[in-house]
């Protein structure tokens, strides 16, 4: 795992964004695994000048969303698939047809978890999945005692992350309680993985992940088994790592060929 601490959210964006970038661009279909929340905002607003910038070229992009609200229709403005609409699609020019949610209002859900796999699997597997963290240490919306190994399935929603969402609602009592969402077992396959953090609030959350033991009580935890694994945080969301000063140690003195600059993998 490869942990770098930024200065601030649009030096995350920047930096996330020539990772993302540099391995999509090794892939003749490339496939982006995007998630919602406000920590991935920056990295999509850079990955939009740099198309713009023709330093990106996105027209034969697919993305895959990693969760969605069970009950919203997707034209509601506070499902993530239209989050992801604006946020991704309409920002980096993608072919609509091209961008997949889990589907929370479908009659079966069972069935539509299963299809979502098959749908990642169609496109030959996620190149890169982008990540939030929530203060519970979630990913995704995989709660805390998540098997590691688990599929695309219907969630119920932590109290603690019905009310970090309540702020997308008028009412506390609006926010879904469930949800459909990539399990920890799809998210590892993914052949690379960069999760975004950034403020004080996250701190415990990336402690806990980076250098906690693994454990299903810190979801986010399971990064550390990952060879492709890049954590991404500002000086705010780094401020509980004890290692903190190795890490920019690591970032100032990287050899020739080695780490997010070279891209290997």
């Amino acid at each position: 795992m490869e942990v770098i601490i930024c200065k601030d959210t649009t030096e995350m964006g920047e930096i996330a964004a020539r990772h993302i970038i540099a391995v999509l661009a090794r892939s003749t279909h490339p496939v982006l695994g995007v998630a919602t929340g406000s920590s991935p905002l920056s990295t999509y607003q850079a990955l939009a000048r740099l198309a713009k910038a023709d330093m990106a070229d996105f027209s034969n992009l697919s993305a895959f969303a990693l969760d969605e609200y069970i009950g919203l229709s997707p034209d509601d403005e506070r499902s993530y698939t239209a989050t992801i609409k604006h946020t991704v699609t309409e920002q980096l020019g993608l072919d609509p047809a091209n961008v997949h949610v889990p589907e929370g209002s479908a009659r079966d859900l069972v069935a539509a978890c299963q299809n979502y796999e098959k749908a990642i699997k169609a496109a030959g597997g996620v190149d890169i999945q982008i990540l939030g963290i929530g203060g519970n240490g979630h990913i995704g919306f995989n709660e805390p005692s998540s098997p590691f190994s688990s599929r695309t399935r219907v969630m119920t929603l932590a109290p603690r992350t019905r009310e970090d969402n309540q702020r997308f609602f008028h009412a506390d009592e609006a926010v879904p309680t469930h949800c459909l969402t990539q399990g920890l077992g799809t998210i590892m396959e993914a052949r690379h993985l960069v999760l975004l953090a950034n403020g004080e609030a996250k701190a415990g959350a990336i402690a806990a992940a980076v250098e906690g033991p693994v454990s299903a009580m810190c979801p986010a935890s399971v990064l550390q088994f990952h060879q492709q694994a890049v954590v991404i945080v500002d000086e705010a969301a780094a401020s509980k790592l004890a290692n903190a000063d190795y890490y920019r140690h690591v970032q100032k003195n990287q050899l020739d060929g080695w780490g997010v600059a070279d891209q290997r993998g």
